[in-house]
């Protein structure tokens, strides 16, 4: 079971200069890590339980076979119904025990058809690469990190997109050792909101081709992770391999890149989704009449009679629908009209004198349209 919630609390900046994007990459990937470990330990604990199994079946087994030798050598009456008991049992001992040794074997059978991954890969494929050990160094605080990705990608910003864009493996290798400086995890939290703009965006294809370098870098600092070294030093055993690798290497390469196209496109419609409802609520705001209400929603809450009226913009029909209405209802929808800016009271004169009079109102008209698209 893969734990998805690690990207809850990635916090995407939707400003124009993603300098920083605030996310911590080698959380982003480390669900997937921490999911192939526990599948691994979780199959290997099934097949310890396996073998405890079976040689449990064969210990009793063996205790029925020896309690058949020795009742088959007495004579007595006794011993001979003792006999076909035990006979009975041991036949269904070894029937137990074939199912254990089947089960043992699927699971053998299971284990060798297993994918890959960079976990399995880096033990045994790399370890005679001569590679630079990787100090242990103090755990940065947040606001070192922010610091650190902002000044690299001001610096590199350029050179990262350019990697991002690129296809073919050799290629890769190349600019990367020409480059080895962007061999590094702030190169990977670009590429990762790189990747997560371009589908906003809707560039689709560009996403799908610059996912496929983000997990080209991820592979590269899990394998330095792995054999503890600086991701400098062994980037190019990681190109070595994969362009010679054979179907489960590529199969598990190709695994990881999909699962992380697949939050992307997520991670892209939550940032759309709440895009949108920022814009709705900013469209609200300005709708909103003089107490607070919005005309859109007053209207389309009136009785359809009253609908009527607003939309023919006819007073005299609208004072024939209140005047045949409960007047403590005909009061409250008025109210919320004229809170709403629906409906705008009018007490000046032509010479400027106020006095009382029959209202009359004024629509807003921008709202008015927007009502009768919907």
């Amino acid at each position: 079971i893969i734990d998805y919630s690690v990207w809850d609390h990635i916090e995407v900046s939707d400003d124009e200069d993603d300098t920083h994007p605030n996310i911590d990459t080698p959380s982003l990937f480390r669900w997937r890590h921490q999911a192939r470990v526990e599948r691994m330990e979780e199959f290997q604990k099934k097949g310890e339980e396996l073998s405890k199994g079976l040689s449990e079946s064969r210990r009793k087994l063996a205790e029925a076979q020896k309690k058949v030798k020795e009742l088959s050598l007495s004579k007595t009456d006794d011993s001979k119904a003792e006999l076909s008991k035990a006979q009975s049992e041991e036949k269904k001992l070894k029937k137990e025990e074939r199912e254990w040794e089947k089960k043992l074997e699927d699971h053998n059978r299971e284990e060798k058809k297993m994918p890959w991954n960079v976990d399995t890969l880096s033990k045994d494929g790399f370890s005679k690469s001569i590679v630079n050990v990787k100090p242990e160094s103090q755990e940065e605080t947040e606001e070192e990190k922010e610091q650190k990705h902002k000044t690299f990608v001001e610096k590199y910003e350029k050179q990262i997109k350019h990697f991002g864009m690129m296809r073919r493996w050799d290629d890769s290798q190349k600019y990367l050792s020409d480059n080895p400086h962007l061999v590094c995890e702030e190169t990977a939290n670009y590429l990762v909101i790189m990747c997560i703009d371009l589908e906003v965006e809707e560039k689709h294809a560009l996403m799908e081709q610059v996912a496929h370098q983000t997990i080209v870098m991820q592979f590269i600092l899990e394998l330095a992770k792995s054999l503890k070294v600086d991701p400098r030093g062994c980037f190019r055993q990681f190109f070595a391999k994969i362009k010679t690798a054979d179907q489960q290497y590529q199969e598990a390469f190709n695994d990881e890149l999909e699962s992380f196209k697949e939050r992307v496109r997520g991670r892209a419609k939550i940032r759309i989704e709440k895009a949108m409802k920022e814009y709705e609520e900013e469209e609200r705001q300005k709708r909103l009449g003089p107490g607070g209400l919005d005309p859109v929603e007053v209207y389309e809450s009136l009785p359809p009679e009253m609908q009527k009226c607003f939309d023919e913009k006819d007073i005299q029909m609208l004072q024939d629908v209140i005047s045949k209405m409960d007047p403590t209802e005909a009061k409250a929808h008025m109210k919320r009209c004229i809170e709403s800016g629906l409906w705008v009271p009018n007490s000046k004169t032509d010479d400027g004198d106020e006095k009382e009079e029959d209202p009359t109102y004024e629509e807003v008209k921008q709202e008015q349209e927007e009502t009768k698209k919907e």
